[in-house]
């Protein structure tokens, strides 16, 4: 069936917005001055209007300024109050409201259940506070007739379900349907089931500006409708290791697009299918955009009409396409072009959340308190090595430290001791594969001073000794080369080992073989608690395992072969003591590609033979692979598994089966206390 190209008269008439613009300068610029990072006191915290930042006024640019169906501009929830929220149900509650809001949202939020879009309401504006508003595992919902939306500074991630080109899981991070006046801007998008934003359904009068889309099969798709309706603005986006849909333009009015940078890292396994599309009747007005590594950067139909001017072209190839008339999208708003040569550095530094959007002057004094150390191979930050930085960090620092790492692999072995809580390390790249800590020693590998070999626990690349720990967006590696080592006793290689409370892993990867996580307490009678969200635990032999309380939450626990090609082995192998909580795994997907029924759940391990610990591993609420073993919990070094606590509760897939005496299963009374919130206690991990 044909599209239907609906004509100028058949729609609202635009009408130029008479605001000054300040387009092509960063809007956390223009909008927040010098404002510092921190966070809104607790939950209904009002502002008047009168008094309100600039951020919490600010109003778009692009075709989301434009007053049409009876909308003058965007300016989401200015009128209303300005409330902090740091729950689900808050930022619910706030967001589907009837009245105008401003919603900062100040923590790291998951959705539940994952996937969930709140169906935000008109007249709101949800921003982050600072970098600390994080939405994990769902997003935000605009349906028909919706408007005057603002969705800006925030990070909303980790939907993904194990599948790269998900057709079963439509979690989107941000997705409209017959939406209008709607502003996208300064947000980190990335690791969605489905697409990152959808813009469906002739939603119309968007702008999607300074954001980051990354880590995705899908990025941005426009129309499909048979209707010629959508009016949308796309600038300043950095759009980085997505396959498709850069975006997809189907059916659109108007599309102009400018000054977006798209790349496609080389030697990575995420390969572009193609960059800007224009589909059916689209009009589209491509400008000073630079497309690195892209395959098939710029595409149309033979209905489509695509004009293009100043865009650079970097190691690109397939079609790069333009032909037929095009639009001046200054018949409807003011704007200024950035350099192209200047985007991909722009877009580096100006993508994203900023520190001074979402935050008061009031929180100057918290912003004070806390100190950022950078990283840097190439000499562009304060220290060469993360060590370096930590070895910075005062002795028992009464405050935050976070120590960001700029993109790149750092061969060293890292050590945060006792006495420096309260870190956090945190990479700085599109992808938590863009900062890696990799070093290779093993349990049996000598030391250099000669005094004997380094043993399980300090074979370890990262180890962290100290409470309130924090890593985020990276990824910790142990290469030991198995094969190659055949001759060394102890091929144990830690990638990461946790021996203190309090600490948070989210959205990172933890990579090895035998032994790849280690949890453990700073000693057989003190409480460690970890909490591991949004992440991916690599590897084949006991490769979660230790004495400390672990929760392994909405993740991906990837099996493994052997180094000589093999499938076999076992997920986890907890040493717990009597009383205590060990290895919880919810919320998550076990796979990899092993052979069927070649791997157990768990083991207990009883360290030095001690027979009075109670080892214990409970998977619930988790899909299981056909490699999981029928009988999934199998005996160690004499200790059998029935004399300890392993069980399931309601885990699905084919690796998944019914209750017997070699599958324990919890009754639901037993499963109301094994929950997360069992686990942690009176801790509950917040991002910082």
């Amino acid at each position: 069936m044909s599209a239907h190209r609906v004509t100028d008269a058949g729609r609202s008439r635009h009408r130029k917005s008479s605001k000054a613009l300040a387009i092509g300068v960063p809007m956390a610029l223009t909008a927040a001055g010098a404002l510092a990072y921190g966070a809104l006191p607790g939950v209904g915290a009002a502002q008047a209007s009168a008094a309100a930042p600039a951020w919490a006024t600010a109003t778009a640019d692009g075709f989301a300024s434009v007053d049409a169906l009876g909308q003058k501009g965007t300016y989401g929830g200015r009128d209303g109050k300005t409330v902090t929220v740091k729950t689900l149900a808050d930022l619910e509650k706030y967001a589907t409201a009837a009245e105008p809001y401003v919603i900062v949202v100040a923590a790291t939020i998951n959705m539940n259940p994952v996937g969930k879009e709140i169906k935000v309401a008109s007249d709101k504006t949800i921003v982050g506070s600072g970098t600390s508003g994080h939405i994990v595992g769902g997003g935000f919902f605009l349906g028909q007739g919706v408007h005057n939306v603002i969705i800006r500074n925030l990070t909303i991630r980790d939907a993904y379900q194990g599948v790269w080109n998900d057709k079963d899981h439509d979690f989107d991070a941000i997705q409209m349907d017959g939406a209008h006046h709607v502003w996208i801007d300064h947000n980190d998008l990335r690791h969605m089931a489905d697409g990152l934003i959808d813009v469906r359904k002739d939603s119309t009068y968007v702008t999607v500006s300074w954001n980051k889309l990354s880590d995705d099969n899908k990025a941005f798709g426009i129309g499909w409708t048979e209707n010629v309706v959508t009016d949308i603005t796309i600038h300043h986006n950095w759009i980085r290791e997505t396959e498709q849909r850069n975006p997809s333009t189907d059916n659109a009015a108007h599309a102009h697009l400018y000054n977006n940078f798209l790349e496609d890292v080389a030697g990575t396994t995420v390969k572009s299918s193609y960059g800007n599309y224009a589909r059916g009747r689209t009009k589209m007005l491509l400008e000073n955009s630079y497309f690195q590594g892209v395959n098939n950067p710029v595409i149309k139909d033979s209905t489509a009409s695509l004009a293009q001017k100043g865009n650079t072209f970097v190691s690109t190839s397939g079609r790069n396409e333009s032909g037929g008339s095009a639009f001046d999208p200054k018949t409807y708003y003011g704007y200024t072009l950035d350099r192209t040569a200047d985007v991909p550095a722009l877009l580096k530094s100006g993508t994203g959340p900023r520190t001074s959007i979402g935050t008061t002057a009031s929180a100057t004094a918290e912003a004070a308190a806390a100190t950022t150390l950078t990283v840097a191979k190439d000499g562009s930050g304060q220290y060469r090595t993360v060590q370096a930085a930590v070895n910075a960090v005062p002795a028992n620092n009464p405050s935050r430290v976070v120590i960001q790492v700029k993109p790149g692999t750092y061969r060293e072995t890292v050590r945060v001791t006792a006495n420096k809580p309260h870190v956090t390390i945190q990479g700085m790249g599109g992808s938590r594969k863009d900062t890696v800590i990799v070093y290779n020693n093993a349990a049996g590998t000598p030391k250099p001073d000669g005094s004997g070999t380094y043993g399980t626990g300090g074979s370890a690349t990262v180890a962290v000794e100290a409470d309130d720990f924090q890593a985020r967006n990276l990824t910790v590696s142990n290469d030991f080369d198995e094969a190659a080592n055949q001759s060394l006793s102890g091929h144990q290689a830690v990638a990461l080992r946790t021996a203190a409370d309090k600490v948070f892993l989210d959205g990172v990867i933890v990579s090895g073989d035998q032994d790849t996580l280690l949890v453990d307490t700073a000693s057989k009678d003190r409480l460690g608690r970890v909490y591991m969200t949004n992440s991916y635990v690599i590897g084949n032999v006991d490769f979660i395992f230790g004495r400390a309380t672990a929760v392994i939450d909405r993740s991906v626990i990837t099996l493994k072969k052997r180094w000589n090609g093999t499938s076999a082995g076992y997920v986890t192998a907890p040493s717990t003591a009597a009383n205590r909580k060990g290895i919880l795994i919810a919320n998550s997907t076990v796979n990899g590609d092993v052979s069927d029924r070649s791997f157990h759940l768990g083991r207990p391990w009883h360290a030095g033979g001690d027979a009075s610990l109670d080892p214990q591993t409970t998977v619930r609420n988790t899909t299981l692979s056909a490699a999981i073993k029928t009988t999934p919990w199998t005996d160690m070094s004499g200790f059998s598994w029935k004399d300890d606590r392993f069980a399931e509760y309601r885990n699905t897939g084919p690796g998944a089966g019914a209750a017997s005496g070699d599958r324990p299963q919890l009754s639901d009374a037993q499963a109301a206390g094994q929950e997360v919130a069992d686990w942690l206690g009176d801790w509950t991990p917040t991002a910082s």
